[in-house]
C-alpha cells in the first residue's frame, strides 16, 4: 500500500514540477486568538494510562492560550501518529514527562490528565506572542510537538516559535504532518549523535535497521540527498518502498539470517538502529573498527528505567548502562556507542522544508483517517510493520484551500508560485 502511495506521489510530483505548479501558501486575515471568541475546543484525550479503549473524544477542552511572548497558536489541519504516541498512551515516560510539564506534579499524581496525544502538526498560525518575529497570523506551518506538551490531536495547539517552521509550499497539510517528528528524530540521530552532515556524508556507508518506518524512510532520503551509501533492513514487502526512496542495498530480515547477510558486505561507518532489542548484540561487529565508526540506537532504556525505578535510580542506572557500553566498545574495537533522542527544532525543519520543496524529500503516508476515527488510526499503528506514517485529518483541507483561492485571487497565487520557484533555484 505504501509502495503504491509512493509511486503515485512520485508521479504526481513529477507532473507538477513539469507544469510549474505549486500549492498556494496564503496568508489569511486572522488577527485574533480563537480563545477570545470561544473557550473550548474538540480533542481526543485520555484520562488515565492504558489501552486504545481509553481514548475519548471531547469538545470541552480549554483552548490553549498564548502564555509567553515567544509563543504561537496553531489551528491544526492535520496530525500524524508515531509509535511514541502508543507508548505514551500506556504511560511510557510518565515519570519524566509529568515532572517536565509541571514540577509540582510530585504532589499531584493526576496533574497530566486529560492528556492530548499526537506529536506532529501541520496547520495555520492564528495568534502570536508580542516578541514573535518569524511568524504571523495566516502563515502555514508545521512542527513536532514536544512530548511534555499537550499534543496535536486537537483543534489548536500552542508552541514556541523556535519549535515551529514554515510548511513546505509543495505539500498539503496531510502530507506535511507526516514529517516533522521523524525529521527531528532522524536529524538528532544523524547530526548530533552520528556527526553526519551534508558536507561529511559523501560515500559514507550507513546501515539503517528497520528502515521502512517513519524515521527510516525519512533518513534514507536525507542521507541520499547528502550523497551517502545506504543499506536498509526491512521485510520483503517493504523492499520496493525503500528502494524507491533511494536505498542502495536492502536485506529482508524475514527471509535470511540478517546478521550473516550483512557480515558479507563491506563494513559500515554508521549504524542507525530503529529496532532495538538484541540488534546491537550482532550489529556492533558490522562497523569499521578503529575508524571513528558510530552505532546510534533510537531505542534507549532511559524513560523505561525512570518509570520502573523512579526518577533518580532510573536515570542513574541508564547513565551507567550507557557509559559501560560506550567504554566497552571504544576499548574493544574503537567504535562509538551512542543514544539518539528526539529534539524539537524549528530551524532544522526550515532546512527540511527547503529539501522538500526542491523535490529531495517526499512524504510517505501509509494511511489517512478523519478526526472522528482517531481510535482506528491508533489501531492501525499498533498492527506494526509500518510503511510510512499514519495521518489524521483534523480539518477539511480541500474546503479551506478553495476558500483561500476565492479570497486571495490570482495575484497572490502568482506571488506564491514565484517564491517556490526561487526556493527551488536556491537549492
Amino acid at each position: 500500500m505504501a509502495s503504491t502511495r509512493f509511486l503515485c506521489l512520485f508521479s504526481a510530483r513529477t507532473a507538477l514540477a513539469r507544469a510549474g505548479y505549486s500549492r498556494v501558501c496564503s496568508r489569511r486575515s486572522v488577527c485574533s486568538s480563537p480563545s477570545r471568541l470561544q473557550s473550548c475546543m474538540s480533542a481526543w484525550v485520555i484520562d488515565q494510562y492504558g489501552t486504545n479503549g481509553l481514548l475519548r473524544h471531547t469538545e470541552e477542552i480549554t483552548i490553549p492560550t498564548i502564555s509567553s511572548a515567544s509563543e504561537v497558536m496553531i489551528q491544526v489541519h492535520a496530525a500524524s501518529l508515531n509509535p511514541l504516541d502508543i507508548s505514551m498512551r500506556g504511560g511510557y515516560g510518565a515519570t519524566v514527562l509529568k515532572l517536565r510539564r509541571d514540577p509540582l506534579s510530585v504532589m499531584n499524581t493526576d496533574s497530566e490528565f486529560p492528556l492530548i496525544l499526537g506529536r506532529d502538526v501541520s496547520g495555520v498560525v492564528v495568534d502570536c506572542g508580542a516578541e514573535v518575529t518569524h511568524f504571523a497570523p495566516g502563515d502555514e506551518v508545521w512542527a513536532a510537538v514536544p512530548p511534555w506538551k499537550q499534543g496535536s490531536l486537537a483543534e489548536f495547539v500552542t508552541l514556541t516559535e523556535y519549535e515551529v517552521s514554515h510548511k513546505p509550499k509543495l505539500l498539503s497539510h496531510t502530507e506535511a504532518a507526516s514529517i516533522p517528528y521523524v525529521a527531528n528524530t532522524a536529524l538528532s540521530a544523524l547530526v548530533n549523535a552520528a556527526g553526519l552532515c551534508r558536507d561529511s556524508s559523501s560515500n559514507k556507508r550507513i546501515l539503517i535497521t528497520g528502515g521502512s518506518g517513519g524515521v527510516g524512510t525519512f533518513s534514507i532520503q536525507l542521507l541520499k540527498a547528502w550523497g551517502a551509501h545506504v543499506t536498509v533492513t526491512c521485510s520483503q514487502n517493504a523492499e520496493g518502498l525503500v528502494r524507491g526512496l533511494g536505498a542502495d542495498e536492502v536485506v529482508d530480515y524475514t527471509a535470511v539470517n540478517v546478521a550473516d547477510q550483512l557480515e558479507i558486505m563491506e563494513k559500515f561507518d554508521v549504524i542507525i538502529d530503529c529496532v532495538g532489542g538484541d540488534t546491537e548484540l550482532w550489529a556492533m561487529g558490522l562497523l569499521k573498527p578503529w575508524a571513528g565508526a558510530k552505532y546510534v540506537t533510537l531505542v534507549t532504556p532511559l524513560l523505561h528505567n525512570t518509570d520502573s525505578m523512579g526518577l533518580l535510580d532510573g536515570t542513574f542506572n541508564a547513565v551507567c548502562n550507557l557509559q559501560s557500553k560506550a567504554i566497552q566498545n571504544i576499548i574493544s574495537n574503537g567504535v562509538f556507542y551512542r543514544w539518539g533522542f528526539y529534539t524539537p527544532d524549528g530551524p532544522a525543519l526550515d532546512e527540511v522544508s527547503r529539501l522538500v520543496d526542491a523535490g529531495k524529500i517526499l512524504p510517505v503516508v501509509e494511511a489517512q483517517f478523519p478526526f472522528a476515527h482517531v481510535p482506528q488510526a491508533f489501531q492501525k499503528l499498533e498492527e506494526g510493520h509500518a510503511r510510512g506514517k499514519t495521518v489524521v485529518r483534523v480539518a477539511d483541507e480541500d474546503d479551506r484551500q478553495a476558500e483561500e483561492m476565492v479570497q486571495h485571487g490570482h495575484t497572490e497565487t502568482a506571488e506564491s508560485e514565484q517564491k517556490v520557484q526561487e526556493t527551488v533555484k536556491q537549492n
